[in-house]
């Protein structure tokens, strides 16, 4: 099977990645349209399913994601959000030190090189901390291996904790009240896409969500409201992430250094108490829901956690603010960080 032609694997990994969404949603699993089908691909590409996905399709639900978290940033919102400011920069050195202490126990349980395990460990974007653990001299499969793996558990867990709990819809300020225009849709989707195509010409990373999100959320701040995104848009949108998600996962992949994916997997978790327990101290000094801060807070990526805060209505603006800078003090500090850490060790470095 795995020399069926890509464009027939790509069409029948989308294919179960709908049936899975579809199910998921009738079974009433929190954020179906990204779960089912990210745990479907998942696990039958483990067990040895020529599962396939497409970059662009994945860029296309990162266009859609970006553009859904924009329009809830209008003038009244970001009134609320200029106080925040606090409460943003304390996220950013938790997602630092959580990185810094996620390092050390990597390195601690499985050895090898401290590159691998400082960009595998650092709460930033998977393609991203790839990018600068190649140029370090890093194992780039298990770096890769390693946030694959986190945000899968982080994107599972925290969703179905939250229903369980029944936490669900608790910021009234994550209300959309844009309205479907058709020719409003189309302005919103080329000044999205202007603003996506001028980040990716800049050398802009993560150009597919900032982009959207950046035009979408000026032009909602303006008071131009263009139009609603329908929920099958953003609903396509979990899914193409999803599939993207799920279909790293190969026979390979379960193979390859089992007690490094051990580690990582018994790392996240503790990352994810860890972060609950900042998030609840947090919320006492901000006012803010513990839960808003967890998802703003917690080991996961930018676009699952903002599609999180989305579906279950948890403060869109505040988890969105914080995770966009957060990404950003992560992207540029990271590199300078591990060169810190190999300068205290005396340790010879790879310059990228």
């Amino acid at each position: 099977m795995a020399d069926w032609p890509r464009p027939l694997r790509l069409a029948l990994t989308l294919l179960l990645g709908i049936v899975a969404g579809a199910l998921a949603e009738r079974w009433r699993v929190p954020l179906p349209w990204m779960i089912g089908p990210l745990l479907a691909t998942a696990c039958l590409g483990v067990l040895g399913a020529p599962m396939a996905a497409s970059d662009r399709l994945r860029n296309i639900g990162l266009w859609l994601i970006g553009m859904a978290l924009g329009l809830y940033f209008t003038p009244q919102v970001v009134q609320l959000l200029l106080p925040l400011a606090p409460v943003v920069l304390a996220a950013v050195v938790w997602a630092l030190l959580m990185g810094y202490a996620f390092y050390r126990f990597l390195w601690r349980l499985n050895g090898g090189d401290r590159a691998s395990a400082f960009f595998a460990a650092a709460i930033g974007g998977a393609s991203e901390m790839a990018v600068l653990a190649e140029r370090h001299g890093a194992r780039v499969d298990r770096v890769a291996a390693a946030h694959s793996l986190r945000v899968l558990l982080v994107v599972v867990l925290i969703p179905v904790a939250y229903q369980s709990l029944g936490i669900h819809g608790l910021d009234a300020s994550s209300s959309n009240t844009h309205s479907f225009n058709l020719p409003g849709l189309a302005l919103l989707l080329a000044a999205s896409a202007a603003g996506m195509g001028l980040l990716w010409r800049l050398g802009t990373p993560n150009p597919w969500v900032l982009g959207a999100l950046l035009v979408t959320a000026a032009l909602s701040v303006s008071g131009v409201q263009l139009s609603s995104l329908p929920k099958a848009v953003t609903n396509g949108g979990q899914l193409f992430i999803g599939v993207a998600l799920g279909a790293r996962f190969s026979p390979e992949f379960a193979r390859a250094a089992p007690r490094w994916l051990a580690t990582v997997a018994l790392g996240t978790l503790v990352m994810i108490g860890a972060s609950a327990a900042f998030a609840w101290v947090l919320a006492q000094f901000s006012g803010l829901h513990p839960a808003t801060v967890l998802l703003g807070t917690s080991p996961g990526g930018i676009a699952e956690m903002c599609i999180t805060a989305k579906v279950l209505q948890l403060g869109v603006p505040v988890v969105t603010v914080l995770h966009v800078v957060r990404y950003v003090a992560v992207l540029t500090l990271t590199a300078p960080m591990f060169r810190r850490e190999m300068a205290r060790l005396g340790a010879p470095q790879v310059r990228g």
